[in-house]
């Protein structure tokens, strides 16, 4: 047998070098992407070792942008969009021209066409929603105000940046670069062939697809084959976006974009993305070790004040442009810093539109080299960013939990920053006002023991204390948010956040504030329970366990004092 296999190698080898890398990165708190990138500048031609084959990382990367694209199209929330439209549309679109022309301005000392500029500042302009999502699940922040406008902000750039990627290659010629059209065809012709093909592709996946794929899942549902579902749901990405370029001439990116948003309609989208998940991140780790395989690392050393200009735009441009446009809507100085960090690095876009100007000639290698290496630099630099927020967070809680500002702009009712006093003990204290933290409360609401609630969200603790309720502003993460809450007198510390590593963590710090506390959280798996286990929690409510003893119970089939006297951290 042959073992001269580039595929089975480069995949083998990225796997191994991605999972180590990884790993680092994760140990250093770093996103664990900045370690994909720097495993596939190890692989890569321009460092010594072993050295992954060029073509197939091409193509490891069109799977990869393929997958990702899906992903991003099953995950699009119009609903998630309209909530936060009047910051989220135009403070992205202004952010995008604003980073654009700044990188354009850079492109521009350093000599190159409009073309260039063009999709470089445009390659500078979109954040990655993987970092971003990364940063926001880490400090519990994704369903928080902030979190929201972060994460709609983000879908208006990306949906322009799809957008950017129909229109380029009808510009590429104007441009100075080469897009394959025969010569002397006018801009107004290109343009108009493709907004036609395009046009008629989106037309034919809104009336056809949008019936047909949802018809076909339920098909395969009845089979009641796990893999076969899974497979037809990959072959819905991977055949749209084929058939997609072949037959309308639109790129791989933005079939399967559309791919994914017309399943997402379908009822059966939450299990398409669950079992195609695991194919989904490991080629997304291959794609961005394959973006690193491209990326040349004595740009550093021969263009060091270019490399130092682009991160700036980066981490100080777009960051200074979003919190200006944050605050000019009369938003706190908290949603403001958390945009401009959120948008403070690139990625996955940033490579897709710097290969195609690549491809298109528009941009050459030395320019790919540099968004690579400002792309890297930023990744790595970002959580620095979250950290000095998470360092400002109680001078920005006393600043804003006096002076709240509504939708409307205009300042709410004074916000006191410490809690009414509780004078008996014996009462209950909640971190967490989300689904399970809504529902204790509605349930202790005028009835059963004081309550303490911990929130991060002015308007949750607004609305605590207007039923009636003691509420705490602040990170329970922080000594001195759980301090105030009187833990050594509380009856029990109910943990309702569904991040079991946060949860450890806040249990941890109770216990060392309050030895005897009883401690109750939420889990979601096995290994979840343990580890809030070690960490000093009582008892870990898991809803999948609950939801079996809730059928034993109402089939008459749980014996007396069996749920109760359940092993902890048992599954069943």
């Amino acid at each position: 047998m042959s073992h001269d296999t580039p595929l089975i190698s480069t995949l083998a080898i990225g796997l191994v070098l991605a999972f180590a890398f990884g790993t680092l990165a994760t140990r250093l708190r770093l996103p664990p992407i900045a370690g994909y990138l720097l495993a596939g500048v190890a692989a890569g031609p321009f460092t010594p070792g072993f050295v992954a084959d060029p073509e197939l990382s091409k193509e490891l990367t069109e799977i990869g942008v393929i997958l990702l694209m899906f992903g991003v199209g099953l995950h699009f929330s119009i609903k998630d969009l309209l909530a936060v439209k009047r910051i989220a549309i135009p403070g992205a679109i202004v952010q995008i021209a604003a980073a654009t022309l700044m990188g354009m301005g850079v492109s521009h000392f350093l000599g190159w066409g409009l073309g260039s500029g063009l999709v470089f500042g445009l390659s500078l302009s979109v954040a990655s929603t993987v970092v971003l999502l990364r940063a926001l699940e880490e400090r519990q922040m994704v369903e928080s105000r902030r979190g929201r406008i972060a994460v709609g902000w983000l879908i208006v750039e990306d949906l322009l940046m799809v957008l950017a990627l129909v229109i380029l290659p009808a510009l590429a010629g104007p441009l100075g670069g080469d897009s394959g059209e025969e010569p002397g065809q006018s801009l107004g012709l290109e343009l108009g062939l493709t907004a036609l093909k395009v046009s008629a592709f989106i037309a034919l996946m809104l009336l056809v697809g949008r019936r047909v794929i949802p018809w076909l899942l339920a098909r395969v549902v009845r089979t009641g084959s796990r893999e076969l579902f899974t497979l037809a749901t990959l072959a819905i990405a991977m055949g749209i976006a084929y058939g997609s370029a072949s037959l309308f001439g639109v790129s791989f990116a933005l079939g399967a974009f559309f791919a994914g948003v017309v399943l997402n309609e379908s009822e059966l989208s939450h299990d398409a993305a669950e079992n195609s998940l695991p194919l989904r991140e490991a080629f997304a780790v291959l794609f961005f070790f394959s973006v690193g395989c491209l990326f040349d690392p004595e740009i550093l050393l021969e263009q060091p004040l270019a490399v130092l200009a682009t991160v700036a735009v980066i981490v100080l441009g777009k960051s200074i442009a979003a919190t200006l446009i944050v605050l000019a809507y009369r938003r706190p100085l908290s949603v403001a810093l958390t945009i401009a960090a959120s948008l403070a690095q690139i990625g996955e876009f940033s490579f897709i539109l710097a290969s195609l100007g690549l491809s298109l000639k528009l941009l050459d290698q030395g320019a790919h080299d540099l968004i690579l290496a400002a792309a890297i630099i930023s990744i790595i630099l970002n959580p620095l960013l979250f950290h000095g927020i998470d360092r400002l967070q109680p001078w920005m809680e006393r600043r804003e939990g006096r002076r709240l500002i509504n939708t409307k702009g205009k300042h709410a009712p004074e916000l006191d920053d410490e809690p009414e006093p509780i004078e008996q003990s014996g009462h209950l204290v909640l971190v967490g006002y989300g689904r399970v933290g809504r529902y204790i409360c509605d349930r202790l609401d005028r009835q059963g023991p004081p309550l303490i609630v911990i929130a991060d969200e002015p308007e949750h603790v607004t609305a605590l204390r207007q039923q009636g309720f003691t509420a705490i502003l602040g990170n329970a993460t922080q000594d001195k948010v759980l301090s105030r809450a009187k833990l050594k007198e509380a009856r029990a510390l109910l943990l309702a956040i569904p991040n079991g590593f946060e949860a450890a963590e806040i249990a941890r710090r109770a216990r060392e504030l309050a030895p005897d506390l009883h401690i109750l959280a939420r889990a979601h798996h096995d290994d979840e329970i343990r580890h809030l286990e070690n960490h000093g929690v009582d008892e870990v409510i898991m809803g999948e366990r609950e939801i079996a003893h809730g059928m034993f119970r109402y089939l008459g089939l749980e014996r007396p004092g069996e749920h109760e006297a359940a092993p902890k951290g048992s599954a069943a």
